[in-house]
């Protein structure tokens, strides 16, 4: 029996919510890490200008998100079969050196 992938819709729907899941999960843990940042900031250097500490925690938010993001995909692609199914145009024959 051949290995369900992201071609079956039933699979792919399951597989999308379980990454849009662990997505919401990195979310919260993306503002307890803003959270904790922005709170270390202000216990080592006191009241800090609101513009800094917005753009320090968007930076920190999204930068969390982003890696959380992409690492999902990488798993989304290796746990679903769909990097199998990608044809490897790296290999070459000897005909055609």
């Amino acid at each position: 029996m051949a290995r369900p992938d992201l071609s079956d819709p039933d699979y792919a729907r399951f597989a999308w919510a379980r990454y849009k899941r662990l997505m919401w999960w990195m979310a919260l843990v993306s503002l307890a890490a803003t959270a904790t940042a922005l709170g270390i900031l202000w216990q080592t250097r006191g009241p800090l200008p609101i513009l800094f500490l917005v753009f320090t925690a968007g930076g920190i938010f999204f930068s969390v998100l982003l890696a959380a993001a992409l690492m999902g995909l990488v798993f989304l692609s290796s746990g679903t079969g769909h990097d199998e199914h990608i044809q490897d145009f790296s290999q070459h024959d000897d005909n055609d050196l």
